[in-house]
């Protein structure tokens, strides 16, 4: 690859530079997937969940758009290389945006509180890293193969939207697949309020565009490089793991690209919060919150890897290469979200 520099580390600094634009979106730009779930279901506010709408339409825009010119091969993607499980999608989906709820936070707004100094979310990183893990090549492993098998995708079309249509009809997968995610953007766009508010769009964009760079750049690794590494974009569920393993033992393992993408949100969420004058140190006073959060996180943890990714990995990585998955496990995981906020509301309540 480039001389001194191993394939490995390119692949960090990939993830390094598209987790810092994720960082930055989530603090300048409010990018938030909770927070768009809460306006839209108790402020009225459809803007925050419009954008991300956007971003889905960008990075998918962006994804076909590699694809066209032969720059992506979506195949290698684990969303589509492996078969499509409706149920672990469903579930894990569930289980995902309930923790969520329950955490205060999905694993990438984690992330970004921690850049800006709330310590609360380093307990929740750190459970659902572990959490993930247990569930991924741990205790739980042999239990998720067993109840939510992922065989490698069969057939000569991948589990994917555009791949099927463009099957049927007989039409370029990336035209297709162009012809989507120009209408998602469209359907995000529709509302004046909306395209009134520049700065909603315009961070929107950098994040679809954040998941079209890890997608550019690990392909460009895979197909140049001299280690067989894969072709993959953001999400934060096992990467949390990865990074937690990579401090722990970074002289005897490598560099990756989920590891440069976390240290990227951390990164850009911090100047961020330093640009806006909200950074300060957080922690929490009431044990009884904490105890909701970790639970939250393992929540997370155990969800994401079920469901082959987060409201990042699946809810716009996978979005992006339109897998089957990818709309099944988002309106679960909205939907794990919603039965946990009103939980929270109904407990918080007072008695009558």
């Amino acid at each position: 690859m480039f001389e001194g520099i191993a394939d490995t580390t390119l692949a960090a600094l990939i993830g390094l530079f598209g987790g810092v634009i994720l960082g930055l979106a989530a603090r300048l730009g409010r990018f938030c997937t909770l927070g768009a779930i809460e306006d839209l279901l108790y402020q009225g506010s459809s803007i925050r969940m419009r954008m991300w709408v956007l971003a889905i339409g960008t990075a998918t825009l962006g994804c076909f758009g590699l694809i066209g010119l032969d720059l992506l091969q979506a195949e290698q993607t684990i969303y589509l290389s492996f078969a499509f499980n409706p149920f672990a999608a469903v579930l894990g989906g569930l289980l995902f945006g309930y923790g969520m709820a329950l955490a205060g936070n999905c694993g990438f707004g984690t992330l970004a509180r921690l850049g800006g100094g709330d310590l609360r979310s380093f307990v929740i990183v750190l459970v659902m890293g572990i959490s993930a893990y247990v569930t991924l090549s741990g205790p739980l492993a042999a239990l998720r193969v067993m109840v939510f098998p992922a065989p490698p995708a069969e057939g000569a079309v991948p589990p994917g939207i555009a791949h099927l249509i463009s099957s049927g009809l007989d039409l370029p997968v990336a035209a297709v697949g162009l012809l989507i995610g120009a209408a998602i953007v469209v359907g995000a766009l529709w509302t004046s309020e909306m395209r009134a508010n520049p700065i909603s769009v315009f961070w929107s964009v950098m994040v679809g565009l954040a998941i079209t760079s890890g997608w550019a750049g690990t392909q460009w690794i895979a197909a140049h490089g001299f280690e067989a590494l894969p072709v993959e974009s953001h999400t934060f569920s096992a990467p949390l793991g990865d990074t937690i393993l990579w401090l722990m033992t970074s002289s005897g393992s490598r560099l990756n690209f989920g590891v440069g993408s976390v240290a990227g949100v951390l990164l850009g969420a911090f100047i961020g919060s330093l640009f806006k004058g909200h950074f300060r140190w957080e922690a929490c006073e009431d044990p009884r919150e904490l105890r909701r959060q970790i639970l939250g996180g393992v929540f997370m943890g155990i969800g994401a890897v079920v469901a082959f990714g987060c409201t990042i990995g699946q809810g716009i990585s996978a979005f992006s290469v339109l897998a089957y998955s990818a709309p099944v496990t988002f309106l679960s995981i909205i939907a794990g979200c919603a039965i946990g906020l009103r939980q929270l509301i109904e407990g918080f309540a007072p008695a009558e």
